[in-house]
């Protein structure tokens, strides 16, 4: 495989694929597409998954925590422990780790060893987003940097629109332990997929462990992480109680629930598009307008639970403008990361995962004291204002730099 890099003119390298952008580009989306599918299938089948282990849904969740918690864990300690290989070398040792991870949950006979299976299949979760945004960008021009970031990203709006139902139906006909099968399987594919069609970069060997760690010292760095632990979670606010909004206020038949989720992952994919567009023309006005707009949307939630059409509306715009901060926080951290790129890049989906944590106990919280399903639009809007400032934070602290170094 060819190592030649080609100037883009920007004074960044890019990398040519051996057998084209297209393929490697497709195996890239079809990885996060897969690993996405890993992460949010349980959700669906989770009372299955609950009888198969003779436990309460309430016991069955704390796969889901084991699998965030790795999620969070993992995204830090792969990075440094890969900070010698390529980028192509870490991914195909993450995915094989990932396939690894998959394989045993489905051999582990009870649910204490499931859980611990679940925080094994979590740990390279941040690591494989984020390295895989690296390399999408590292493909193209610095000018489509976001249009990249958004193909490869857009497999995990695919895998709420696509992987997971098919999960839950694969879980409700066969068991669940066979839809983890396949997904591991999946998973294997793309093993061979990166094998094949993936640049095989050069080791960086100026980057070590402590010069990734040493990188985070930027404070854009942080708030950058920070506006997305604070300003994703008024999403999952919303995401892991629509199914009880579906079934308590909307009242709406079981058969209608799947068309919802169906029209979350249409909002996210279109979030993922749209975002990486308006990354490439402006990065900040790609932030701000995910932000403010899913401020608006969460707004709008109390007024639209007794209209079956109404929530529609908003199931898709909430995740369309949430989901466009995806791209365009990935993109300024490779701006700001400097030799922390690797690390910045997988940490994103830690905060990610943050945020997915602390939008549903937000959600709990509110229910548990009696405000009512209307309450977590509220909450979820706080969430939003939250990163919102701390986003201006960030762009006010970056103009002070500048005119001091003028």
């Amino acid at each position: 495989m060819s190592t030649e890099m080609i100037p883009d003119g920007h004074g960044v390298a890019r990398i040519p694929p051996p057998h084209g952008t297209t393929l490697a580009f497709l195996t890239l989306t079809f990885g996060t597409f897969v690993v996405g599918t890993g992460e949010f299938a349980i959700m669906g089948m989770l009372p299955q998954f609950a009888s198969s282990l003779h436990v309460s849904e309430s016991q069955a969740g704390y796969a889901i925590t084991a699998y965030a918690l790795g999620v969070v864990v993992g995204a830090p300690l792969f990075t440094i422990l890969g900070a010698r290989l390529s980028r192509r070398e870490l991914l195909l040792a993450l995915f094989a780790f990932f396939c690894g991870g998959n394989f045993l949950c489905i051999l582990m006979p009870t649910p204490l060893l499931v859980d611990g299976a679940r925080f094994i299949a979590g740990l390279p979760h941040g690591a494989l987003f984020g390295i895989s945004a690296l390399i999408g960008a590292s493909m193209v021009d610095r000018s489509r940097r976001g249009w990249a970031v958004g193909r490869v990203l857009s497999g995990i709006a695919i895998a709420t629109l696509i992987g997971a139902p098919f999960s839950t139906f694969a879980a409700d006909h066969l068991g669940w332990r066979v839809a983890y099968a396949v997904i591991g399987l999946a998973g294997a594919v793309t093993l061979l997929g990166v094998w094949r069609y993936i640049p095989a970069d050069k080791p960086d060997r100026a980057v070590t462990p402590l010069g990734e760690l040493q990188g985070l010292a930027n404070a854009q760095v942080l708030l950058t992480l920070l506006t997305a632990a604070i300003g994703f979670g008024g999403m999952f606010t919303l995401y892991t109680f629509l199914t009880s909004i579906l079934h308590n206020v909307t009242q709406v038949p079981e058969w209608m629930v799947m068309v919802y989720m169906v029209v979350w992952g249409a909002g996210m994919l279109a979030g993922a598009n749209v975002g990486a567009w308006i990354v490439d023309r402006n990065l900040n006005a790609a932030v701000l307008v995910a932000l403010v707009g899913s401020i608006a949307t969460m707004l709008v939630l109390p007024f639209v639970l007794h209209s079956r059409i109404g929530l529609m509306a908003d199931v898709f715009l909430v995740p369309t403008f949430f989901n466009a901060l995806g791209p365009a926080l990935q993109t300024r951290l490779m701006d700001f990361a400097g030799n922390a790129q690797t690390l910045a890049a997988s940490l994103n989906h830690s905060a990610f995962n943050i945020a997915n944590a602390l939008g549903a106990v937000l959600g709990s919280v509110l229910l548990a004291r009696q405000f009512g399903y209307g309450a977590l639009g509220m909450g979820g809007a706080l969430l939003s204002v939250g990163g919102l400032l701390v986003y201006l934070v960030a762009l006010f602290a970056l103009r002070v730099r500048n005119a001091q170094s003028t």
